[in-house]
């Protein structure tokens, strides 16, 4: 399995220059749930070679687009010629396995018609490498696909993901075409794609647990293009709506669920009371300040989907503040039991959500919304029905004082970080943010302290003083217990 070595730097991860590149589209099914629709057998689009990229490397975003998405997944290179082949023998012409990008640009998806050819097909759309894992040596059914960006893990399956097994590509394309030594198949992408903007840093690796072979992080950075853009009087320009913006970013990751018992526990205890548990054990700063609730009696419990606000700024309003932009992509995903943290940098001098995205939010199943900025069309969110807390209302849209940024990260509200998964609670005295791993400690022993405390709460009501009593000294702590064990 040799193949004649090229000096081009652009091949530098492969054997040499592919005769050519097939894609594989939707193989994970992670990627066909986010979807919404799952293949009954693969279909496959073609790349061209000079779309080929080494690691480290450099992808220029075209001017006047916006979509570029990354695509982390691993690349088979040919080794030995595979025609009418069966699964059986496929693996068999398999020379190496390595890591790939296959980048994307959504604002001519549209135009392509299912070709991908600009889409996908552009210089440098096709980072491969950086080092080639021999076939002969891992096992296609445990190989490993990871994705950073920005050095935060984006994307993590292994192929016990996939729909169809990787031979399976192999034998399939076999049926219609000659593959030939050096020909690369890239198999699809797991769940987890997502836009990037210039500056971003995208690192793919792939390898097999088993035996601790890697390609090493194939390493890519986008930078904005130079160049004049496209020209409408040669072909078809960049476009983008709503849909290729919401399959551009993908879904955010799903999280667990809070336990419903503990989500019940929580239902039941006070706000004051978490907070003391939470400062017994060095935690002060965890309450959201200036929110407060637009219904009265309002109780919420969900753990945080979060959203950033960033002050106005007409150039970015205009790239950021329009069409399938973050808020709106973050109330289109919000799960059950979720609730939206909006961080608005307690800015309330115009609205950060009205009645639709409070409508959308419960018809998602959401547990309620925090924001510490303003809500536009207050009475029609508070009829709604959903807790929504915030810092007062306003009737000025979005644009007046706030750009819609970005969402699902770390975040500021209420003079608190507040992080996805984060367990929030509100009351009447506020909200407060509990960090996951210790919500089931702290809200049994706040409950255990408000049996206390309406125990104590009792004994003076019947007349007997303070001083002893509240807190409780040794002989008011036996009755208690004596009174609290007695059946």
């Amino acid at each position: 399995m040799t193949i004649d070595d090229t000096t081009d730097p652009r091949f530098a991860g492969l054997p040499g220059r592919p005769g050519k590149i097939i894609a594989v589209h939707l193989s994970y099914a992670s990627r066909a749930t986010q979807r919404g629709r799952r293949p009954s057998a693969p279909s496959y689009f073609l790349k061209p070679s000079s779309s080929v990229a080494s690691s480290p490397s450099t992808i220029a975003r075209p001017a006047g687009t916006e979509l570029l998405a990354f695509e982390g997944e691993i690349a088979l290179v040919i080794g030995a010629e595979a025609r009418q082949v069966d699964l059986a023998e496929a693996w068999d012409h398999v020379g190496w396995v390595t890591a790939a990008n296959d980048l994307g640009l959504y604002d001519l998806r549209a135009a392509d018609k299912g070709s991908n050819v600009r889409s996908k097909g552009g210089d440098g759309f096709t980072p491969i490498g950086p080092r080639l894992i021999d076939a002969r040596t891992v096992d296609p059914a445990q190989l490993r696909v990871r994705t950073w960006v920005n050095g935060d893990l984006a994307q993590d399956d292994t192929t016990a993901g996939l729909i169809f097994p990787l031979a399976q590509f192999v034998a399939d394309l076999s049926q219609h075409l000659t593959l030939e030594p050096g020909d690369v198949i890239l198999t699809g992408t797991p769940a987890g794609s997502s836009v990037i903007a210039p500056g971003d840093v995208v690192e793919v690796e792939v390898d097999s647990p088993a035996t601790g072979a890697s390609s090493g992080r194939l390493v890519t950075t986008v930078v904005e293009g130079d160049g004049p853009g496209y020209d409408g009087s040669l072909g078809s320009l960049p476009a983008v709506d709503d849909t290729q913006r919401a399959e551009a970013w993908g879904a955010a990751p799903e999280r667990p669920a809070l336990d419903p018992s503990l989500r019940e526990k929580l239902e039941r205890v006070t706000v004051a009371a978490l907070s003391q548990q939470l400062r017994q054990r060095g935690l002060d700063n965890v309450t959201i300040d200036g929110v407060r609730p637009l219904q009265p009696g309002a109780k919420l419990v969900g753990t945080a989907r979060t959203l950033r606000f960033v002050p106005n700024r007409e150039d970015l309003f205009e790239s950021h503040g329009g069409g399938y932009n973050a808020q709106k992509r973050v109330f289109d995903a919000v799960g059950a039991g979720e609730v939206v943290v909006i961080e608005a940098r307690g800015e309330a001098g115009s609205g950060t959500l009205g009645d639709i995205l409070a409508i959308r939010a419960r018809a998602r199943g959401a547990a309620g919304i925090v924001t510490d900025g303003g809500v536009r069309d207050a009475e029609a969110v508070a009829a709604v029905g959903l807790p929504v807390y915030a810092a007062g209302a306003h009737p000025a849209v979005l644009g007046r004082k706030h750009v819609p940024w970005d969402h699902d990260l770390t975040i500021a509200c209420g003079g608190t970080t507040v992080q996805p998964g984060d367990v929030i609670v509100g009351d009447a005295d506020g909200v407060i943010v509990i960090p996951p791993g210790l919500a089931e400690e702290v809200v049994d022993a706040a409950l255990a302290r408000e049996d206390e405390d309406a125990w104590i709460a009792a004994r003076v009501a019947e007349g007997h003083p303070v001083d002893g009593l509240f807190p409780m000294n040794a002989a008011w702590r036996e009755r208690y217990e004596a009174e609290r064990t007695t059946p």
